[in-house]
């Protein structure tokens, strides 16, 4: 523009910048100081149907929606007396009487002193961006009305995790109101404080992930009780990808998280009362092949490492394994025992590592596995000489990796459990025959301990048998002065094929039979005669080993001295080249006296 002395330019200049204006593809205006409009735009006009002289002024409040004008002129005195820049949303009238809705936006002018001298503006179309938000709306409204119908707690959140909504269900639980939900403290309000703070790490870290994920909650009702809810939070994406939305479903889980507590306390109540009352209370006996076992249980105790059990059946596995969990540092939590060998093949992944829900036909809920119920504790593998082979390789990555996998999840959860073995078996024979891994019986044999039968340990037949009369006496309600002189030298001559556990049979059969104070002790009770044991045990076992030897050295002799291969030992006697070659080393055979020498 030109100086305010040049008269003769200045219209000119006015009038081209206006004729620039008025083919601006959009809809202007000017306005004085005092508000009143000085000029508008030619597609402002046609749009609204108004000549420049009906535009000017305040004339321009008759193409506003009669119900938009009193806020409209409120925000425009409000930006006047400021001297603010502002903006606001109201409905426009067409030429053709249609509304739709615009933005208006302002801007002050000011000369040299910092006066407003002028104000401009702009106005936009937003009438679609409007309908698309109130589709928007109204789908949002009707989700409301969907998720109120629902009986399921929901609550709706922000990418951030921020409340923003919750369903009819959720307030009428939790007796609070729609803005509290969006307040600040509503998740201190609801969750067990024990339980905010546990999850509220791990909550913010799956948050960011952006994946599905869940937890275990005690929430408030409104009458003051907590109760379990498993929380599902389940994310909703737009077009891009991003995560818009958390949808947080809660559901009730409080009676099954309690009857799952008492069947738990019921297992304590159980596991104590056999410890009261089974066999294996007390370790009875002072025999030097016993004392020995206890030096090696006090020794081992203290540490965490694993156990490898070995001995007959009956001999009292699970009453050492049981000595070195009490002994231990960990003797304040679980120990739990697994029979593997009463367990079926199918079911035994899910018993020692847990399942999902779904994970198979009959997984109605998810499942803790026995590790997981033993964390922090002890957990007593009997007869692990009998697990199937591919257990043996989720066991043996338990034990490397200290985590376990529940079937039907790829997600691994950390474990602290102590690790003590038992089996009745020769676990170097079952490598050697293809049976038992190798490395898993590396990490199990860390620390062997060789239970001896009571053949044995003959001097703690009369404790032990003095302990069984008294246990099972008490439970009859019956009381024994003595027991016959011939009885006890019968138990003292005898094998015990069944061990400790065969003793404490007969016991309770004589308690239950014996009519008076004196215990008597049927001697056909006894799988042998007295007088055969236990020099006949000894005597087969030693006729086996040598018909055994004596076949292999027949095949070795044979085959001269050639173990595998079609005309090797091992194919004559129908064995695996390494089975032959273990029983070659067992029994120490000399396999290269019959090889024949090569002539030169």
């Amino acid at each position: 523009m030109s100086s305010p002395g040049d008269g003769s330019s200045r219209p000119v200049q006015s009038l081209d910048i206006r004729l620039f204006v008025d083919r601006i593809p959009a809809f202007t205006w000017s306005a004085h100081a005092d508000g009143s409009v000085e000029f508008v735009n030619q597609r402002w006009r046609e749009y609204a149907g108004l000549s420049p002289e009906e535009s000017q002024g305040w004339g321009w409040q008759v193409a506003i929606h009669p119900e938009d004008l009193p806020s409209l002129v409120r925000r425009w005195r409000e930006l006047l007396i400021a001297g603010e820049p502002g903006e606001i949303e109201a409905r426009m009238r067409r030429h053709d009487g249609i509304f739709r809705w615009f933005l208006i936006r302002f801007e002050p002018f000011r000369d040299e002193t910092g006066k407003v001298v002028m104000w401009y503006g702009v106005s936009a179309d937003i009438e679609d961006l409007k309908q698309s938000q109130e589709r928007l709306r109204e789908d949002e409204r009707e989700l409301r009305r969907i998720t109120d119908a629902i009986p399921q707690t929901i609550v709706v959140q922000n990418p951030c995790g921020v409340p923003i909504y919750a369903n009819q269900a959720t307030l009428h639980y939790t007796g609070l109101t729609a803005d509290d939900v969006i307040a600040p403290n509503f998740r201190e309000r609801i969750f067990h404080p024990e339980d905010f703070e546990k999850f509220r790490n791990e909550r913010k870290a799956a948050l960011a992930r952006g994946l599905p994920f869940e937890f275990e909650h005690r929430a408030l009702r409104k009458d003051g009780q907590y109760r379990w809810f498993l929380i599902r939070y389940n994310p909703f994406r737009n077009e891009q990808g991003q995560v818009i939305r958390w949808y947080a479903t809660g559901t009730d889980i409080d009676d099954r998280v309690r009857a799952e507590e008492r069947t738990r306390n019921e297992n304590l109540a159980l596991r104590e009362q056999i410890d009261r009352d089974s066999m294996f209370e007390d370790i009875v006996g002072s025999s030097e092949a016993l004392r020995k076992v206890l030096r090696q249980v006090d020794k081992v105790a203290a540490s965490d490492s694993t156990v490898l059990i070995l001995g007959e059946t009956g001999t009292g596995k699970e009453l050492i394994a049981r000595a070195i969990h009490k002994r231990s540092k960990r003797a304040d939590r679980a120990f739990i025992g697994v029979n593997c060998a009463a367990i079926p093949p199918s079911l035994i992944a899910s018993e020692l590592f847990g399942h999902e829900k779904g994970a198979f036909t009959g997984a109605t809920q998810r499942r803790m596995g026995r590790f997981e119920s033993a964390n922090g504790g002890t957990i007593f593998l009997d007869e692990v000489g009998d697990l199937p082979a591919e257990i043996q390789i989720a066991l043996l990555r338990v034990l490397q990796e200290r985590e376990v996998e529940r079937v039907g999840s790829s997600r691994p959860i950390p474990v602290d459990v102590r690790v003590v073995a038992a089996t009745h078996h020769d676990l170097n024979a079952l490598v050697a025959e293809g049976q038992f891994r190798q490395d898993l019986l590396y990490r199990l044999n860390v620390v062997p301990i060789q239970m001896p039968p009571l053949r044995e340990r003959v001097a703690d037949i009369p404790l032990l048998v003095e302990y069984f009369i008294d246990r099972f006496g008490k439970r009859a309600g019956k009381k024994f002065r003595t027991i016959e002189k011939k009885s006890l030298e019968l138990f003292k001559a005898y094998g015990w094929p069944g061990n400790v556990r065969e003793l404490q049979n007969v016991i309770e059969r004589a308690v239950i039979l014996s009519e008076d104070d004196t215990l008597d002790v049927d001697q056909t009770w006894l799988k042998r005669e007295p007088s055969q044991n236990p020099a006949r045990p000894a005597t087969l076992d030693g006729a086996l080993v040598r018909q055994e030897k004596e076949m292999i050295e027949a095949a070795l002799a044979e085959s001269q001295g050639r173990i595998s291969g079609p005309a090797g030992a091992a194919a004559k006697l129908g064995l695996l080249a390494r089975t032959l070659d273990s029983k070659i080393k067992r029994l120490k055979i000399n396999k290269y006296r019959f090889k024949v020498p090569q002539a030169d």
